[in-house]
């Protein structure tokens, strides 16, 4: 533990301090947490809506600008991963459980119970749907991680700073960034972090927990959802033991083999014309209506206001307290790439596989639902999907296989997590201690199942939007901070080139 900083302890102690409230006083903390969520979806939804689709406007500009040549690295330098294992990281690191949990659950709650604007369970609907479900998990979500990753990239691995968000703004507030400001970004981005996973995680326990309900006599309970966060948290922890070439790349590498198993085998199954013709019909809708989408608040309606508060922008906070972990962890996997092969990557594959996999199970889930014989929007979020695998030939094996996903899913994450953690707390060591890294493991591990016993999923969409809202600042400073370090290091390319022609022309 020598290697720690302050910013280890301050945030250990904020982090303890959290978990033991939850674990006291339970009711308290949702009531609190549940008052400032409601505060800030109120006031703030404008905000939120402008940053994030400002940032993507950003990272497309980015991609065709000039500076889409410069390398995140010295000229030299290469890819640390091949494209297949970065994709994979990208995609476990940045929304693996997200998408198991709600790949069904979401499609059929906005059909069949509250579409955004549609009467539900009308064509209208159908088509409003999907096309919202691609606009929560699309080019936007990826905009935010990239951004995050991009700057903290750019400064490690081109400029040699540490791997700190606080590094990152040292071109707007030079040595300010080394002193107690600096700490004080760098508590925001660790605690953020530590709420986004953790709420991920209790998400994952809830969806295991409820496929084992579904498929067996287990009850759904906090007990069980305890031991599942019990046994998880060992095996991320021996897997952070082994560091980030063997047990996140392997397990990486393992999530994308069962995700594309399980994707084929829905594709294969399930209605496969009814899936290609939704895909195909949705896309164009969601890319016509996008620009729309991103501005839509609703100002003179409280129904689709309030919508809007619970959906997209309870996703762009998401998003956000995810973007310290996922950030840091794709630029420590992306060193070697050009601005703008590293955009285009992240902005753009994670999001396509994410359209083709809602298109599957939503479409799938939807389909059933049409159908009569059950009727998906009664089960509750956790068990949507296995209640859709229900009706498909080898639906208990495509049932394990989502467990299972879930569950490495799950171990990626917490594990990735406490490496960022473990960076982020040890001055941007590229090598945390184990110890570091196992002591996050086990506040990240306390603090989902508190705010799961403090309040189930209500409670830990509460906390997330809440940590989420400090740190967006941040990321906007972040933005200005690049551009502002970009523009210099263009110039001196610019220079150097003009002075080897020079010399030549002499």
């Amino acid at each position: 533990m020598r290697k720690v900083t302050s910013v280890f302890w301050i945030t250990l102690a904020i982090a303890l301090f959290s978990v033991i409230w939850g674990a006291v006083a339970p009711g308290n903390l949702e009531s609190i947490t549940g008052s400032i969520q409601s505060f800030i979806s109120v006031h703030f939804g404008w905000y939120y809506l402008l940053i994030v689709t400002g940032f993507v406007i950003f990272c497309i500009y980015m991609i065709f600008s000039p500076y889409g040549k410069i390398k995140l690295g010295k000229p030299s330098d290469k890819p640390d991963y091949n494209y297949a294992t970065w994709f994979a990281m990208l995609f476990s690191a940045g929304m693996g459980i997200g998408l198991v949990f709600w790949g069904a659950a979401e499609p059929i709650y906005f059909y069949a119970k509250n579409a955004p604007t549609a009467e539900t369970g009308t064509p209208e609907a159908l088509n409003e749907t999907m096309q919202f479900v691609y606009f929560h998990w699309g080019v936007h979500a990826w905009g935010i991680y990239a951004i995050v990753a991009l700057v903290l990239a750019y400064f490690k691995f081109r400029r040699g700073s540490p791997a700190l968000v606080s590094a990152t703004l040292e071109p707007l507030f030079g040595d300010k960034m080394k002193g107690p400001w600096g700490k004080a970004v760098d508590v925001v981005a660790v605690f953020a972090t530590i709420v986004g996973v953790a709420t991920t995680l209790g998400f994952g326990a809830a969806q295991i927990n409820g496929g084992l309900t579904f498929l067996t006599p287990i009850k759904d309970s906090f007990t069980v959802q305890l031991i599942i966060i019990g046994i998880v948290t060992v095996l991320f922890m021996m897997s952070a033991y082994t560091g980030l070439s063997k047990g996140i790349k392997y397990l990486s590498n393992t999530n994308m083999v069962l995700a594309l198993l399980l994707l084929v085998m829905m594709m294969v199954i399930g209605p496969t014309l009814f899936i290609m013709n939704m895909f195909t019909d949705t896309i164009g809708a969601y890319l016509q209506n996008l620009p729309s989408m991103s501005f839509r608040l609703a100002p003179n309606s409280e129904e689709n206001r309030s919508w809007i508060n619970s959906w997209t922008v309870f996703y762009w906070a998401w998003w956000i307290a995810w973007s310290p972990f996922v950030g840091i962890f794709i630029a420590r996997v992306s060193k070697g790439r050009t601005i703008r092969e590293f955009l285009s990557g992240v902005l753009l594959v994670p999001s396509v596989i994410g359209f083709l996999w809602f298109s599957a199970f939503g479409s799938s889930a939807i389909k059933v639902q049409q159908g009569g014989e059950t009727d998906l929007s009664e089960l509750v979020t956790e068990q949507t999907l296995f209640g859709a695998f229900d009706n498909y030939p080898l639906g208990l094996i495509m049932s394990i296989i989502a467990m299972i996903l879930i569950g490495t899913f799950f171990i990626t994450s917490a594990d990735s997590a406490t490496f960022v953690l473990g960076m982020q707390t040890t001055n941007g060591s590229l090598t945390p201690p184990t110890m570091v890294k196992f002591a996050w493991g086990i506040i990240q591990s306390s603090m989902a199942a508190v705010l799961l016993y403090s309040g189930g999923l209500q409670a830990l969409q509460n906390a997330l939007i809440s940590a989420a809202f400090p740190f967006s600042f941040i990321m906007i400073l972040m933005v200005v901070s690049l551009y502002k370090a970009l523009r210099a290091d263009k110039a001196a390319i610019e220079k150097e080139h003009r002075d080897s022609e020079e010399k030549t022309s002499a």
